[in-house]
């Protein structure tokens, strides 16, 4: 699996999309830091939930 993420990087999650908008802080393997601007940082495991890339 080919993750299309760097830092800095806006995103947000499908599922949880009152986060807001998140930007990708780093990436180690499958799992990515994001910051999300209502909810703060998260580390999300891509292979269990699907972020999307804005902008």
């Amino acid at each position: 699996m080919i993750l299309d993420f760097e830092p800095g990087d806006k995103v947000i999650n499908p599922v949880n999309k009152d986060w807001g908008i998140g930007q990708v802080q780093s990436i180690i393997k499958e799992k990515v830091t994001v910051n999300f601007e209502n909810v703060g940082k998260k580390v999300i495991n891509v292979k269990n939930i699907e972020l999307e890339k804005i902008g």
